[in-house]
């Protein structure tokens, strides 16, 4: 009788320490969502300042307003190849 009170002691024990594993386990898995969706924004955040960061140096590349008339021709010209382009196509 003495052995069944014991087994059931340790029974009861082993199953209080399953129940807090299961919860820590659950809490474990919350905490995990939540990084992960954090990780996701600031990923999201760090692509937006990578691409403002672009611009920034692209702005700052053509500082010379020599430099942002010779841009403006190019980019002319290119548009105007793709007018000419276009317009061959809808022919």
């Amino acid at each position: 009788m003495e052995a069944l009170d014991q087994l059931s002691k340790k029974l009861n024990m082993l199953l209080k320490k399953y129940a807090a594993l299961e919860a820590e386990n659950k809490r474990l898995k919350e905490t995990i969502a939540a990084q992960n969706k954090t990780v996701e924004v600031l990923g999201k955040k760090l692509s937006s300042l990578e691409n403002g960061m672009v611009s920034v140096h692209m702005g700052k590349t053509i500082e010379l307003d020599e430099d942002k008339e010779n841009m403006r021709q190019q980019l002319d010209n290119v548009i105007g190849e793709i007018d000419k382009i276009l317009n061959t196509m809808n022919d």
